[in-house]
């Protein structure tokens, strides 16, 4: 327990002495806004990109690892939608925005964090592997069924859609940073030794000032909305997403590195993304924001049992 402990408690910590700091003051809202800017719009995409810039899945890929996560990902969204829609009956808008509670893991901020405190830095290639697909699988499905509602309640017809789904998608900075990342890979691309030393500086600043941003948006939001959809949340996040994952890891016979990252970051509680996706359509914002905050702070006993069962 300890040892968990050890692992666990150093990320929290960052991310509740930002809730702590912006509580008390001491970092205004204008402050974690600019902060949740520079890691959303800036850091994490120079994070990404350097990660798949240099990234050598080689001849030892298993795809299974991608068919085990994002078929859990996949099952939280169907589990979130049907569940916001026929079980506490809300609309079809709203359940997409539910749903997408229950897909879009926090792979990056808390998901990589843990794994490299519990695992050590060479145990994240499967991580990036997952991540380089997180964000255009995630929002492209989100994006997608969001304007597939939207454009049968406003009639808009099946050919404008495609073009409609692609803006969104592209104006992503992460997305942007991930696609930058695969071109570079491919054309092999060579940096001056100046330009990787900056882009360095701000990879290491991302995942700190992530965390500490994070804490102060969660002081935003206070818990509040349909509790029964935020449980429900909690649930699908924190339980069916990684227990899907384990059990196709299982069956498809993944690596111990591979499935240790594919389970634990399944295991993770839903991402600021998905508030800032329930803010961009102005649907659900307020249990998107309190699903993150309650099972942010669940998943600090939910990961400890999912590390203690990992080989």
């Amino acid at each position: 327990m300890q040892a968990l402990i050890d692992v666990i408690l150093p990320v929290f910590l960052v991310i509740g002495a930002g809730y702590l700091a912006a509580w008390r003051g001491w970092f205004p809202d204008s402050a974690v806004d600019g902060l949740m800017v520079f890691t959303q719009n800036f850091a994490i995409p120079c994070l990404l990109f350097r990660a798949l810039w240099t990234l050598d899945i080689g001849p030892d890929f298993d795809p299974w690892l991608l068919v085990s996560f994002y078929t859990g990902s996949a099952s939280g969204f169907a589990a979130g939608l049907l569940g916001a829609r026929y079980l506490f009956k809300r609309d079809w808008e709203d359940s997409v925005a539910i749903g997408f509670c229950g897909l879009f893991a926090n792979s990056v901020m808390i998901g990589l964090a843990l794994t490299e405190r519990a695992y050590g830095t060479d145990a994240l290639k499967a991580n990036y592997v997952i991540v380089a697909l997180h964000s255009p699988f995630c929002y492209g499905i989100g994006i997608t069924a969001m304007e597939i509602v939207r454009a049968r309640a406003a009639g808009i017809s099946n050919r404008a859609l495609p073009a409609k789904v692609g803006r969104a998608m592209f104006r992503n900075a992460l997305v942007i940073g991930i696609g930058l990342g695969f071109v570079a890979n491919l054309m092999n691309l060579d940096l001056p030794g100046a330009m990787t030393d900056a882009l360095d500086m701000m990879v290491r600043s991302a995942l700190p000032a992530a965390l500490f941003g994070m804490g102060g948006v969660l002081c935003r939001y206070k818990p509040q909305g349909d509790f029964r959809v935020i449980a429900w949340i909690c649930a699908v996040s924190l339980i069916l997403h990684p227990l899907v994952t384990w059990t196709l890891g299982k069956l498809t016979g993944l690596s111990v590195d591979a499935f240790r990252s594919a389970v634990l970051t399944a295991a993770m509680a839903p991402g600021i993304n998905t508030y800032v996706f329930a803010n961009m359509y102005g649907r659900a914002r307020r249990v998107a924001a309190s699903g993150v905050l309650i099972a942010t702070a669940l998943s600090v006993l939910t990961a400890s049992v999912w590390l203690s069962l990992l080989p």
